[in-house]
C-alpha cells in the first residue's frame, strides 16, 4: 500500500464515519448498519499494516484519525442509549 493509498483509505473512512454519525443522529439504524459494513470492508486493508507516513502526509493521517474518532464518539452518543433501551426491553420480556 502506497502512502497515497493510505491517505485515501483514511479519507474514505472519515467520510463513511461521518455518514454513519448522520444516520445515527437521524435514527436511521438500517442505514447505519449498511455504512458500518462498508466501513469494515474499507478498513480491512489496514489489517495487513500500512507504511509509516512523514511530514504533511503524517499530519493529514493524524487529522483524519481525529475526525474518525470524533465521528465514532457521535455515533456512540446515539447508539449506546438506544442499545440500553433495546436491552431493557429484551430483558423485560
Amino acid at each position: 500500500m502506497t502512502s497515497n493509498e493510505v491517505l485515501s483509505m483514511y479519507e474514505n473512512l472519515a467520510g463513511l464515519t461521518g455518514q454513519m454519525a448522520a444516520a445515527a443522529q437521524a435514527g436511521d439504524m438500517q442505514r447505519l448498519a449498511q455504512l458500518e459494513t462498508r466501513c469494515v470492508i474499507e478498513s480491512a486493508a489496514a489489517a495487513t499494516g500500512v507504511p509509516a507516513l512523514q511530514g504533511a502526509q503524517r499530519q493529514r493521517k493524524i487529522d483524519l484519525l481525529k475526525q474518525i474518532m470524533a465521528n465514532d464518539r457521535a455515533i456512540r452518543e446515539v447508539t449506546e442509549p438506544w442499545m440500553a433501551r433495546v436491552d431493557g426491553l429484551a430483558c423485560a420480556h
